[in-house]
C-alpha cells in the first residue's frame, strides 16, 4: 500500500497536470458540483472586493485625520498593505483557476503567486504581533512609549517587520514548496513537501507569533483590571476611553486572525507529524473550508475598524460622502454640458464667397 502523504504529494504536484486529477467535495467525482464552484466563487469575489475597498479606505483614513495619524496606527497601515498584496494578484489568480477548474497560467505565475500569497499571510501575523506589541508598551509601559515609539523608530520596526518576513518566504523557494494545489485551486504553500519543514513553518510563522500576542494582551487586559478596580476607589490613574477602545479594536482583530487560520495550520501540523495515518482522516471540505476562511480574514480588519472605533468610522463616512458628492457633481455637469450641446441651434450651410444660394440651388436641381 503507497504511503498517504505520497499520495496528497502527487495530488498537488504541478507536474502531475496543474488540475488534471480527480477531486470533489461530494464522493469521487471527476469535478466538484456547480454549487460548490458557485460558493466558492462568491465567497472569494466578496473577499477581494471588500479586502480592497475596505483597506484603501484604511490607508487614507490614517493620511487624512489628523486624530489617526500615530505611530501605532503605522502598523496598521502596514496591515492594511499586507492584506491588499492577496487582493490585487494572487485573489484574483486563484478565480480564474476556479472557473477553468485547472492552472493554465504557467510556472511563474505560479510562483509569483505563491510568493506573494505567503508574503501577505507572514506579513499579516508579523504586523499583528508588531500592533500587539505596540499596544503592550503604550498602556503598560507609557513613560517610555513615546521615546521607543518616535516616529523614526516606528518605521523602523515596520521595514524591520517586512524584512523578517521576505525572510521567512525565502526558504520556500529553495525548497520547492510553492505549489498549485487543485483542492483550492491556489498556488501556495504544499504541507506535504518535508513534515520537519512544515512542522517549523507553523510553529515560526503562526504559533510563536500568537503566543507572543497572547501574552501582550493578557498583560494588558490585568493591567485595565487593576485599573478599574483602583478607579472604584478613587486610587490610581485612569484609562482613556479612547485607549481602551483602540485596544479591544486590534484585540478584536487578532482573535479574528487567529479563529480564521488556526484551522489550517492545525490541519497543516497533524497530517506532517504522522502523515499515513491522519493524512486520509481529514475530509477534503474541511481542507477547502479552512483555507477559504484564511482567505476571507483579509477583508476583515477594515470592517472591524470602522465598526469598533468611531474617528476610523467617522473618517469612512466623510471619505465616502466627498466621493459620491464628487460623483454626483461630474454626472451633473457631464449632463449640463451634453444639454448645452444638444440645445445649441446648428450652424447653415457654408458657402464659398463667389457660390450664391441660387446658384447651388439651381446645380441641385440639373443633378
Amino acid at each position: 500500500m503507497p504511503d498517504s502523504f505520497d499520495i496528497l504529494k502527487n495530488r498537488t504536484d504541478p507536474g502531475s497536470g496543474y488540475g488534471q486529477v480527480e477531486r470533489g467535495l461530494a464522493g469521487d467525482e471527476g469535478t466538484r458540483p456547480a454549487w460548490a464552484i458557485a460558493v466558492l466563487a462568491s465567497v472569494l469575489i466578496f473577499t477581494t472586493v471588500v479586502d480592497v475597498l475596505g483597506n484603501l479606505l484604511v490607508i487614507i483614513s490614517v493620511f487624512r485625520n489628523r486624530k489617526l495619524r500615530n505611530s501605532g496606527n503605522v502598523f496598521v497601515v502596514s496591515l492594511a498593505f499586507a492584506d491588499l498584496v492577496v487582493a490585487f494578484y494572487p485573489y484574483p489568480l486563484v478565480l480564474y483557476a476556479l472557473f477553468h477548474d485547472e492552472w493554465s497560467l504557467g510556472d511563474t505565475q505560479c510562483m509569483v503567486s505563491g510568493f506573494l500569497m505567503g508574503l501577505s499571510v507572514i506579513g499579516s501575523i508579523f504586523n499583528i504581533t508588531g500592533i500587539a506589541v505596540n499596544r503592550y508598551c503604550y498602556i503598560c509601559h507609557s513613560f517610555s512609549y513615546h521615546r521607543l515609539y518616535s516616529f523614526r523608530n516606528t518605521l523602523l520596526f515596520v521595514a524591520l517587520i517586512w524584512l523578517l518576513t521576505v525572510l521567512a518566504i525565502l526558504p520556500n523557494l529553495f525548497v520547492g514548496s510553492l505549489r498549485y494545489d487543485p483542492r483550492v485551486y491556489s498556488c501556495t504553500f504544499a504541507q506535504n513537501v518535508s513534515s520537519s519543514y512544515t512542522v517549523a513553518v507553523v510553529v515560526i510563522h503562526f504559533l510563536v507569533p500568537i503566543a507572543v500576542v497572547t501574552f501582550c494582551y493578557l498583560r494588558i487586559w490585568v493591567l485595565v483590571i487593576q485599573v478599574r478596580k483602583k478607579v472604584k476607589t478613587n486610587e490610581g490613574p485612569r484609562l482613556k476611553p479612547s485607549d481602551m477602545r483602540n485596544f479591544v479594536t486590534m484585540f478584536v482583530v487578532f482573535v479574528l486572525f487567529a479563529i480564521c487560520w488556526a484551522p489550517l495550520n492545525l490541519i497543516g501540523l497533524a497530517v506532517a507529524i504522522d502523515p499515513p495515518r491522519l493524512a486520509p482522516r481529514i475530509p477534503e471540505w474541511l481542507f477547502v473550508v479552512s483555507y477559504f476562511m484564511a482567505y476571507f480574514n483579509s477583508c476583515l480588519n477594515a470592517i472591524i475598524y470602522g465598526l469598533l472605533n468611531r474617528n476610523f468610522r467617522n473618517e469612512y463616512k466623510r471619505i465616502i460622502t466627498s466621493v459620491w458628492v464628487s460623483r454626483l457633481l461630474y454626472t451633473e455637469t457631464s449632463r449640463a454640458a451634453t444639454d448645452a450641446a444638444r440645445s445649441k441651434p446648428s450652424p447653415g450651410p457654408q458657402f464659398n464667397n463667389n457660390e450664391s444660394f441660387k446658384d447651388l440651388k439651381e446645380r441641385s436641381l440639373k443633378s
